[in-house]
């Protein structure tokens, strides 16, 4: 089969990467695309994946640089589609499934956010894509028909037990120290992001005041530039390895959803500062159900420095979260399976999914 696969950021590649491998070892022709978007070329460069960017300048953050930069995107992709003669189409873009409709070809739309979050995305993908394929946790809106759920998050497709095992000396060959927490912070520009607020330099330094008095080191990974009383603390990484990083932290602090979403996957006690608390299924699951994650809205900074106090100062958390992350995988599938099998035998496969959604069990 003749696959394209749209990469428009790094956690979808992170999502991609194992599926990826797995389809062209079992004979299947991919065409990879991605766009300019913050480490998403290089970690592709690093696995020595051929691609093609088809969106080279980073566009400014409007809503017209946005329409236009995915309009001549989706143009771009039917010609490729049409050059390669393409079978199926993949991604999380507006322009793949437009792209997939235009040409006459079935597209799979893969994401974990809700309708009411990414509003303007999903009205530019629903209507075109052949199917949606998000976690059961999340709402599509009216487009529920077109929905394939499944028990599973898009990080499992490459935290998953069957998928990653954290090298402690990839670890050690970054941050020596047992004790350390990770600070992310993320940078904002989402077509969703408009308005939507983090962690700043002020409240940083409050965390790593906190953080040293407890007798924990502090580092950070950030997609923005630093404030350079800040640059001591950036973690220089390959960012292929930043989950090895992660999984042995003992607490992260972050403005980023994705990155909250791997803590939870891997077991890593984490605290999300941000507006959107409350908002995303996926993360209201791992913290009410699950225990794994804690949020905390940006008005509420006191809030943000006693619960880190707290869990810093908690000599059991550690394993606490170990217990409650084996519960969520007892509940879940082996994601990247799931992919592989709906992918290569796909439509029949999201027909079945439909008359028999169980048949997903056989991959947990």
């Amino acid at each position: 089969m003749n696959i394209l696969i749209y990469l428009g950021h790094p956690a979808q590649y992170h999502f991609f990467k194992n599926v990826l491998a797995i389809l062209k070892t079992k004979g299947h022709t991919i065409t990879l695309l991605i766009k300019t978007k913050d480490v998403l070329e290089k970690l592709v460069q690093n696995d020595g994946y051929d691609y093609v960017n088809i969106q080279r300048k980073s566009r400014r953050n409007n809503s017209f640089s946005i329409f236009i930069a995915s309009l001549v995107r989706m143009f771009k992709v039917v010609l490729i589609a049409k050059r390669n003669h393409i079978d199926l189409l993949v991604g999380t873009d507006s322009s793949i499934a437009q792209a997939g409709y235009i040409c006459g070809k079935p597209s799979i739309t893969t994401l974990e956010d809700d309708y009411d979050v990414i509003k303007k995305l999903a009205n530019l993908t629903y209507p075109f894509t052949s199917s949606i394929v998000a976690p059961a946790v999340c709402s599509v809106g009216k487009w529920e028909s077109k929905k394939i759920s499944y028990q599973g998050y898009m990080k499992l497709a490459y935290l998953h037990p069957n998928c990653f095992t954290p090298d402690i000396n990839i670890k050690i060959s970054y941050v020596a120290d047992n004790k350390y927490c990770l600070l992310r912070l993320a940078q904002l520009t989402a077509h969703h992001d408009t308005g939507i607020k983090g962690l700043n330099v002020e409240i940083v330094k409050s965390v790593i005041k906190l953080a040293h008095e407890q007798g924990y080191k502090v580092y950070i990974s950030s997609e923005l530039k630093i404030e350079e009383s800040l640059v001591e603390y950036q973690l220089k990484i390959n960012q292929n390895d930043i989950h090895h990083v992660l999984a042995f932290a003992s607490l992260l602090i972050s403005d980023s959803q994705s990155m909250s979403v791997e803590a939870a996957m891997l077991g890593v006690p984490s605290i999300r500062f941000s507006d959107f608390v409350g908002r995303i299924s996926v993360l209201e699951e791992l913290e009410n159900q699950y225990k794994l994650t804690f949020g905390v809205q940006t008005n509420s900074v006191d809030k943000l420095l006693k619960l880190t106090e707290s869990l810093l100062s908690d000599i059991t958390i550690a394993e606490n979260f170990q217990d409650r992350k084996l519960k969520m995988l007892a509940d879940k599938i082996d994601v990247t399976a799931f992919m592989v099998w709906l992918i290569e035998n796909y439509p029949e496969s999201g027909r079945m999914m439909k008359k028999n959604p169980d048949y997903q069990y056989q991959f947990q």
